[in-house]
């Protein structure tokens, strides 16, 4: 080789080596908290969700193998948005999923506008994620912190529960959470005496219960999730609010939070998830695949980013390749049949809307097997328990 060409030679070595390893193929990534507050509501369990997704599609699209990447953002939106830059940039992911904790979903989504690349969020709460804060690549599976409102806000607010005092963690999801509820409990016609925020990850909620215990409201709704739900629960049984008359009100709790607590002290919540294993043949079916890979049930959370990845999966293969804007179309106009949903939709928005239900849990003299733990209260429709997408307030609607 001339010296003239060996230039040019070493940068082509370099493009080749600089290439994402999936400039061919299909690169997902499910980032989470994996060893912190949230870690038992998605955490690793996800993780083995997106995995059997894209075994269950049989492991490649468009002629290519699906590859799987896994982060833990430790709910640092900084952290987060780190990795997924990397993952952008570096590593060639094609769309990263599962997003738990709304401040760094609502970054993450940003920077997916920014990289023109899908996010599709799991584990984030917060509606502004397809309200004011949507954006052309973004979309929101399982539920949000206005169907949560509608779901159990509704309930409780319908059965008397007429006043209510908020514990709400002090971020994004726990401000989205308070002021949704807040609207519905308005709307049925009962007032909100107040509201305390509490810091992500505390390990002592007594001042903050006994500023709602002080407020003489009916409700204490629990705008928090993950440990920092059983832990409030834990310590308001020791102040014996339940017991003093006063109703706490899981607003987002699933059966994770559930199993952590034990039936003993969680019977008589009420709560809202999408997805629950023993409603039917298919959710039994696939959650007990889940059981056998994990040792747990899986909550509205880990069917949902099996769900989410499927169809990302779905929509690929429908395009006919893995151009984001072309994959977009196809998610919004592919109906969503799985194991976490019949008949779900995908609105202009992003949002995917699926029915959620009303559950009670059992006491401990009513379970009769090994994560027997809901009793169905009512089905929330779907399009009722989310905004319409000119409602959601989402400016590619308008």
């Amino acid at each position: 080789m001339s010296l003239k060409l060996l230039p040019a030679a070493v940068a082509a070595f370099g493009l080749l080596i600089a290439a994402p390893a999936s400039a061919q193929g299909v690169k997902i990534g499910i980032l989470n908290d994996q060893s912190g507050v949230y870690a038992d509501y998605g955490g690793k369990y996800s993780v083995e969700a997106a995995k059997m997704a894209i075994e269950d599609f049989g492991g490649e699209v468009l002629g290519h193998k699906i590859e799987l990447v896994t982060g833990d953002h430790q709910n640092k939106p900084d952290l987060a948005v780190s990795i997924a830059r990397r993952w952008y940039d570096v590593e060639g992911v094609d769309m990263i999923t599962e997003l738990t904790t709304s401040s760094v979903a609502l970054a993450v989504q940003e920077l997916s506008k920014e990289k023109k690349k899908i996010d599709i969020v799991v584990g984030a709460a917060s509606s502004r994620l397809t309200g004011d804060a949507c954006t052309p690549y973004g979309f929101h599976w399982a539920y949000d912190t206005r169907a949560l409102a509608v779901g159990t806000g509704g309930a409780l607010a319908r059965a008397g529960g007429d006043s209510w005092f908020f514990l709400t963690a002090d971020y994004a999801f726990g401000y989205s959470l308070e002021k949704d509820t807040s609207d519905i409990v308005r709307e049925n016609g009962g007032k909100v005496l107040g509201a305390v925020r509490v810091p992500l990850n505390s390990s002592d909620f007594s001042s903050f219960l006994l500023q709602a215990q002080s407020s003489k409201a009916k409700i204490i709704g629990l705008a928090n999730a993950g440990l920092d739900t059983t832990n409030s629960i834990k310590q308001a049984a020791e102040f014996g609010i339940v017991k003093g008359g006063q109703k706490l009100a899981a607003l987002l709790m699933t059966i994770s939070e559930v199993h952590g607590l034990g039936l003993e002290a969680a019977q008589g919540l009420v709560l809202t998830e999408g997805f629950y294993w023993d409603q039917n043949d298919r959710t039994r079916a696939f959650s007990e695949r889940f059981f056998k890979r994990t040792g747990r049930m899986p909550s509205m959370i880990h069917a949902g980013t099996y769900s989410a990845t499927l169809q990302y999966l779905k929509a690929v293969k429908a395009a006919g390749t893995k151009d984001s804007d072309a994959v977009v179309k196809k998610l919004k106009e592919l109906p969503v049949n799985d194991a976490f949903t019949d008949n779900g939709k995908v609105l202009a928005n992003g949002r995917m809307v699926h029915d959620l239900y009303l559950f009670e849990v059992k006491k401990p003299s009513e379970s009769k097997k090994p994560w027997d733990y809901y009793k169905q209260l009512a089905v929330v429709p779907g399009d009722k328990a989310f905004f319409t997408a000119k409602e959601s307030g989402c400016p590619l609607t308008k």
